[in-house]
């Protein structure tokens, strides 16, 4: 684990807060690696293993999107307020307050990854590199997707499933305990579930306004905000090396990720066999050596 100091606090985002936490120093001479977590509705807490990338040179910029964990807590907004424009711009902002817009490299992941690319597209001048890690380039791809998988799953599980999605119970114990099947195959295959992960888990759960809005009431179950949305039209925007990640188990599918293979000029594409959604957690060592190499191909600041 890094050994490098880090500092936390809370940028202002027009009247709210968004919370962040900096390991290693920007500016001292390689771009800043800016952490755009998943959800949404998730925290930075399972992707803090990326910290250790500080120790070699990396700044890290870990931050909770609007409405998550240290942000602001928004709960009686609803879905007009909670848009991909949002969160577009709360990044944006955060660059600026920060310092780090000059030179930094972005590396979202799952929603987080979606949420870079559009940033990416944009072409910041700053901007250096992306990883894309776990992350469908369209929802309509994923929720095809998700019947796949589905389709997979134990009879019984499934008929559980659909029949609380069918009532619009989907808070009872029995679907979480269905639902945790697809989670420990899908999204998670370390068993117990590892402390960071789980943090970031039972944020969602007991903070759901913006999960519940955007994506819906599981991984599997999209009937939010997003359910439509894609940023395939966007990828051939994007101008700088990008790497794509994803797990053999994942439930971001060889086919939700392909047109960001097919699309993006400049991508790379790495497969982590023994993973599903979070391969920093999952193949840590391998992860932590693939995201280095990449970083190192980049350059300074």
């Amino acid at each position: 684990m890094t050994v490098a100091s880090s500092a936390k606090g809370r940028v202002p985002f027009g009247e709210y807060r968004t919370w962040y936490r900096i390991t290693g120093t920007p500016g001292a001479g390689r771009p800043a690696v800016v952490v755009l977590h998943g959800g949404p509705g998730s925290t930075h807490d399972y992707l803090l293993s990326l910290a250790a990338l500080a120790d070699e040179g990396w700044p890290v910029v870990h931050y909770d999107q609007l409405g998550s964990g240290g942000s602001t807590r928004l709960p009686d907004r609803g879905a007009d307020f909670w848009t991909v424009e949002l969160f577009e711009a709360e990044l944006d902002n955060l660059l600026r307050e920060l310092g780090v817009a000059d030179g930094y490299v972005l590396l979202g992941q799952s929603w987080g990854g979606m949420l870079a690319a559009r940033h990416a597209a944009r072409r910041p001048a700053g901007l250096r590199g992306l990883v894309i890690a776990n992350s469908p380039a369209s929802y309509v791809l994923w929720r095809q997707e998700m019947e796949v998988l589905r389709a997979a799953l134990p009879p019984e599980v499934d008929a559980t499933l659909r029949r609380h999605e069918a009532a619009g119970t989907t808070d009872t114990e029995e679907y979480y305990l269905a639902m945790r099947v697809f989670y420990d195959r899908h999204v998670c295959r370390i068993v117990p579930w590892p402390r960071d992960y789980l943090a970031s888990f039972m944020e969602a759960v007991d903070n759901p306004t913006v999960y519940a809005t955007m994506n819906g009431p599981s991984e599997f179950y999209v009937n939010g905000t997003l359910k439509d949305w894609s940023v395939e039209d966007v990828l051939p925007d994007i101008a700088v090396p990008t790497l794509l990640v994803s797990g053999r188990h994942d439930e971001a599918t060889p086919v939700t990720v392909q047109p960001y293979q097919d699309l993006i000029p400049d991508v790379r594409w790495e497969i982590f066999e023994e993973s599903s959604h979070v391969p920093n957690l999952e193949e840590p060592e391998k992860f932590h050596a693939v995201l280095v190499e990449f970083l190192k191909g980049l350059g300074p600041a």
